[in-house]
């Protein structure tokens, strides 16, 4: 057969969606369905088209219904354990997706897709190259001069090509005796027999020697009683006792190739795909990052065999694109779109401002040269209040008195996408805007904490099924070629700003309404909307930085961890890339022999990531250092020499970006550089603390919530004896320790107060024995033991837990005590793994999100107080760190602050159970004292 015949792709639809089901981790559409096979089905389409380039495709599935292997053998695949039903439920979206594509779907009654890829392939014979793609090594056996199979390694993605020599060299078989191979092996996974006794190396030898079941057994017959010549009398005496099973086995494992269909190929052929129906399909199960690996199809809808970077939609016209923009290139030069208004003279900034002033409320954008506020130059400005009408104002020097007067405004309400990053534009501009009502980002994350799809391009398209402009379009992508939008046409910019400013307008008419049925409009309002503008104050303001002690810091650890390395190198036996996974495999289990039962596996084999490392502790000395290496290098390459290189040279400090929209408790993350994760309990990481030093003159205050999501456990349990501890001002894990034990308080040992320290924060996380075992260094059963003397102790944390679960169950969501709401769509999984993470987000969302809200509240009144009283040269909040918030502060104001701080942390809301701040000062944030104050 020659290599210039067109290829056929058949599609073993369930084996795909089998594998991706298994291997990808749960991803949801909007509507809360599980869609992960489906993602992985269309990833696996997509890499059809770009890679095997097919003239013809088809796709075939099981029916849920016995077929004739049953009638065969009653057992056939009865050991099978029925899938959860969330997979069963996305066969049907799979054959959406197909019809979409206009790739025809073969299934038929009585028989399994196995067995029509077969019949498909033998009639196709001599006029295409077919080509099976499946994840099922069955299909090994149609391989053939006309046939190949692609299948899956490992995921996904790792795929690998069996013609019949890559059989031959796995297998050491051809291809049509692999069904004699089954008949001799059987297939545990599909309950066919085989012949018991008789394993892989033997079935290949037997085969390799007669070729076939059918000569074994003619052999065997032919020499009767007499002991064949290189088969052992045990394996022969196996094969005579299960001569009917052996070739039942190789019947059930035959793929049939005359089932009755007739495959039309014509109807088969590549012709194009449904644009709109795809992109709508895309939209609704939320598959945006999939758009850009469209197939390009010519203007007659047939597809290339090459794909042009960044046209999602090949030739098509731009009104074939659902709701995609209207064509702005007219006669070779950029027409702005009509409604969209370019301001760049006085006759049409007077217009616009007439018209501005009238507005109560309007969207806002801004379009700047970077992405960096404290050094980024502000272009122009994007005006909306009304669908497919705006105006962009380009800013030749400074921001208009008018306009700045009604960013100003606290009356005219602002409406954005990512507001903080827009008012510390034109704060920087010298244009302060107020009325910050409305940031469409942060509504979008509140209805929806599980995704990080919060940008405005995946709103705009799971919203509306529109695809936004790419900046990559006005600056190219990315690389040296890269342009800043200065330098691009004005019509273009204002094009893409106020496009911006339009669809934000669309989103708030569309989430306003969603976040007020679904009663989260208060915590909008009054909790994330307020606390923008003291986010913006803090990123701006940033925090100063001890340069030259990082530098001398990271030289010594660094002598530490050159120090560290040889110790490594001495156990190890050898030198070796400690950062290589491979080379750190090859010595650990390799040439150490330590043992990996237990350790997961990766696609390289065995993990060697940290959680699986702590699993060796104590197993072979080289396990700490290895781990104290990863601390080393990490602190090392986040901090020590990151930080130094962060510091804006204009103001000294390092400026953080904290993320409202990214956490699915709600709490607030750091990011660029990451402030948050800085080890505490460490003394490395208290080192580098003290690099985080005030200004001349002023000192480190920092106030922390202590214990606060124990106090909130007991609030919103009401547990009695939890709450009893907290009123006497009690050490709530040395008194649990107490109680548990049985012993007075003064008779707590360190070593009772660690573990029931462990047990406290791990109900926190839903832990069950397994993980206090493995966190308190104790047996299984002992754990299981001081679980249930925990309960027995605290009833009403018990019930509260085992209500929560039953609600999640019942709602889909559980909520924290000011209404913030985590969906919960796997709660009733028919996965237990999936069913139990579930749970345990059930448990600790609303214990988590309870105390990231009350941290909130207090940032608001804490700042809101502050400003009132003083300067930000005098007073300024620098960090927010999970339960602490960090300060920097005039050294005579120290007392005063500190006393404000605490009041107000203290009593911003009221629990059941009395909230402690404790308050520290010092000259850097890594060496503090107890502040006293006074009462």
């Amino acid at each position: 057969m020659t290599s210039k015949q067109p290829k056929l792709i058949i599609i073993d639809g369930n084996a795909l969606i089998h594998r991706a089901f298994h291997a990808l981790p749960p991803l949801t559409s909007k509507s809360g369905q599980l869609v992960n096979a489906v993602y992985g089905f269309a990833l696996i389409l997509l890499k059809i088209y770009k890679d095997l380039k097919p003239e013809y495709l088809v796709l075939t599935l099981d029916r849920a219904k016995k077929t004739f292997r049953h009638e065969a053998y009653a057992d056939y695949k009865a050991t099978r354990v029925k899938q959860p039903d969330e997979l069963y439920a996305q066969i049907p979206l799979v054959k959406d997706l197909a019809a979409a594509f206009n790739i025809p779907l073969y299934e038929l009654d009585g028989y399994e897709a196995d067995d029509l890829i077969g019949t498909i392939a033998h009639q196709t014979a001599g006029k295409v190259k077919n080509v099976i793609v499946t994840g099922d090594l069955d299909a090994l056996q149609l391989v053939n001069d006309d046939t190949e199979v692609f299948t899956l390694k490992k995921g996904i993605t790792d795929t690998i090509t069996y013609d019949a020599a890559a059989v031959k060299e796995r297998y050491g078989l051809e291809p049509g005796q692999m069904i004699d191979y089954k008949g001799l092996r059987g297939d545990a996974s599909d309950n066919i027999p085989g012949v018991k006794g008789i394993g892989e190396k033997t079935a290949v030898e037997l085969l390799q020697k007669f070729g076939s079941l059918e000569n074994i057994y003619k052999e065997i017959k032919k020499q009767r009683n007499k002991e064949i010549a290189g088969v052992k009398p045990r394996i022969q005496k196996l094969l005579i006792e299960q001569e009917k099973e052996a070739f039942m086995s190789k019947q059930l494992g035959t793929i049939m190739t005359d089932a009755p269909i007739e495959f039309d190929l014509g109807a088969t052929k590549v012709t194009g795909f449904d644009s709109q129906a795809v992109f709508k399909l895309f939209q609704e199960l939320g598959f945006k990052s999939l758009l850009s690996r469209l197939p390009e199809q010519s203007a007659s809808g047939a597809i290339k065999a090459e794909k042009k970077q960044g046209d999602l939609f090949g030739g098509q016209s731009p009104e074939s694109r659902v709701q995609s923009p209207e064509s702005r290139i007219q006669s070779g030069e950029f027409k702005i779109r009509e409604g969209y208004h370019l301001i760049n003279d006085e006759k049409s900034y007077q217009a616009f401002v007439k018209e501005l002033k009238k507005q109560e409320v309007t969207a806002i954008d801004t379009e700047t040269t970077g992405l960096d506020t404290l050094t980024a130059k502000l272009l122009g400005i994007g005006f909306c209040w009304q669908e497919g009408i705006g105006y962009y104002l380009a800013i030749k020097k400074t921001v208009p008195a008018e306009v700045k007067e009604i960013l100003a405004d606290d009356k005219v309400k602002k409406i954005g996408h990512n507001l903080k990053y827009d008012i510390e534009i034109l704060e920087q501009a010298g244009a302060p805007v107020y009325g910050l009502y409305f940031d469409t980002m942060i509504a979008s994350y509140l209805l929806d904490p599980g995704t990080r799809a919060h940008d405005l391009d995946s709103l705009a398209f799971s919203e509306f099924g529109y695809q936004m402009t790419p900046i990559t379009d006005l600056i190219g992508a990315k690389g040296k070629d890269q342009i800043t939008l200065e330098t691009v046409a004005m019509e273009r910019v204002a094009d893409y700003c106020i496009e911006d400013a339009d669809y934000t307008w669309r989103l708030y008419q569309k989430l306003d309404k969603e976040v007020e049925k679904k009663n989260i409009l208060g915590l909008l309002e009054k909790m994330e909307m307020p606390l923008v503008s003291v986010l913006a104050r803090m990123e701006l303001g940033g925090v100063k930085i001890d340069t030259r002690f990082l530098k001398k810091l990271d030289t010594r650890i660094e002598k530490d961890r050159q120090a560290l390395d040889k110790k490594i190198y001495r156990l190890a036996g050898k030198s070796f890339n400690i950062d290589s996974p491979l080379q750190l495999k090859e010595i650990l289990f390799d040439r150490l022999k330590i043992s990996i039962q237990g350790l997961k596996k990766g696609k390289t084999g065995i993990s060697t990531a940290a959680a699986e490392l702590e699993k060796l502790r104590g197993v072979h000395p080289i396990i700490d250092l290895i781990s104290d290496h990863r601390e080393i290098a990490k602190l090392q390459s986040t901090y020590t020499q990151a930080l130094p290189e962060l510091v804006n040279p204009a103001t000294g400090r390092v400026h953080t970006s904290f993320n409202q929209t990214v956490t699915a408790t709600g709490r607030l993350s750091s990011s660029n550089p990451n402030l948050q994760n800085i080890p505490i309990r460490t003394e490395l990481g208290k080192e580098i603390r003290k690099a985080f030093v005030a200004e001349s003159g002023c000192q480190i205050l920092a106030a922390d919530y202590s214990q606060i999501e124990l106090r909130i456990v007991a609030s919103l349990a009401k547990d009695q004896k939890m709450m009893e501890i907290f009123e006497a001002g009690l050490d709530i894990h040395a008194a649990t320790a107490a109680e548990i034990n049985g012993v007075p308080l003064a008779e707590v040992t360190s070593e009772m107060r660690r573990k029931a320290k462990a047990v406290n924060f791990g109900i926190l996380y839903g832990m069950g024995a397994y993980g206090l075992s493995w966190r308190a260094g104790i047996s299984r059963e002992e754990a299981q033991e001081f679980i249930s003397k925990y309960f027995d102790t605290f009833t009403g944390v018990k019930d509260y837990l085992e209500e929560t679960i039953r609600l999640a169950r019942q709602d889909g969501f559980v909520e924290t005590l000011f209404g913030r709401v985590r969906y919960l769509s796997d709660i009733n999984s028919g996965v237990a793994q999936v069913r139990n993470a579930a749970e345990r987000m059930a448990v600790n969302a609303p214990i988590q999100g309870t105390a990231a809200d009350l941290i909130k509240l207090a940032m608001i009144e804490v700042d809101r107080k502050i400003s009132e009283r003083w300067s930000p040269a005098d007073v300024r909040m620098v960090l927010q760190v999970h339960d602490e918030l960090v300060f920097e502060v005039k050294e005579k104001l120290v007392e005063e602050v500190g006393q404000l701080v605490k009041e107000t942390m203290e009593n911003v809301y009221k629990l059941r159970v009395p909230v402690v701040v404790d308050v520290e000062v010092g000259e850097n944030w890594g060496e503090l004292e107890e502040l006293k104050i006074k009462n």
